[in-house]
C-alpha cells in the first residue's frame, strides 16, 4: 500500500467517522408558502411536523429563540431527508443567495424529466436563473441537464437529470 494509502485505510478505522447523510435543513420564513413548494410543487412527502420549544433545541442551537416550526420531508430514494425549519420569538434577516458568497448553499434534487419539471413549474410562475436546462459539459455530471431555481426564500434548488448511459461513478479515495 502507497502511504496516502495507509493514511485512508488509518482513517478509515478510527471513532468519531461520518457514516452517513440524515439530513439537511433550510430555515424559511414562512412554513406554510415553503410547503406548498417543496411538498406540493416538488412532491416531495411530509415525515414528520411540530412546533418545538424544548430548551434543549435552544441550546443546541446557540439560538434563544421561543419556538421552532419543523417540518421533515422525505426525499424519493434516499434515506436522507429534508428539514425546513420556520424560527419564531427571534429577530430573522432575509439573505442574500449568490453563488460566490461564503456560506451559500442550494439543494440539488435528481429527476426523471428535467424538460416536464421545467415546464410545469414555468407555468406555476416559478423563475429560473437559465431560459431552459442546460447540458452539463465536464465533471462527474457530464451529458447531465441542469436548472436552478428558488424557493419561496430565495434559496437555490438545482434539478439534474442524467443521461440514460449514465453509471455512478466508482469514487476514488
Amino acid at each position: 500500500m502507497t502511504q496516502v494509502e495507509n493514511a485512508i485505510e488509518d482513517r478509515t478505522h478510527t471513532a468519531g467517522r461520518i457514516v452517513g447523510l440524515l439530513h439537511g435543513g433550510v430555515s424559511v420564513s414562512d412554513l406554510a408558502r415553503s410547503l406548498r413548494f417543496y411538498r406540493d410543487e416538488l412532491g416531495l412527502q411530509v415525515l414528520y411536523e411540530r412546533d418545538a420549544s424544548e430548551d434543549y433545541l435552544r441550546r443546541m442551537h446557540g439560538l434563544p429563540f421561543t419556538v421552532v416550526r419543523l417540518v421533515f420531508l422525505a426525499i424519493p430514494n434516499s434515506t436522507a431527508v429534508l428539514e425546513l425549519l420556520e424560527y419564531g420569538g427571534i429577530d430573522v434577516r432575509k439573505p442574500t443567495y449568490i453563488p460566490m458568497d461564503p456560506a451559500t448553499g442550494h439543494l440539488c434534487f435528481l429527476v426523471d424529466d428535467i424538460q416536464a419539471l421545467f415546464a410545469r413549474l414555468s407555468e406555476a410562475g416559478h423563475p429560473f436563473r437559465s431560459n431552459e436546462p442546460v447540458e452539463i459539459a465536464t465533471g462527474p455530471n457530464k451529458g447531465s441537464s441542469a436548472i436552478y431555481t428558488e424557493d419561496p426564500d430565495g434559496y437555490p434548488v438545482e434539478f439534474i437529470q442524467r443521461p440514460a448511459h449514465y453509471q455512478r461513478r466508482k469514487r476514488s479515495r
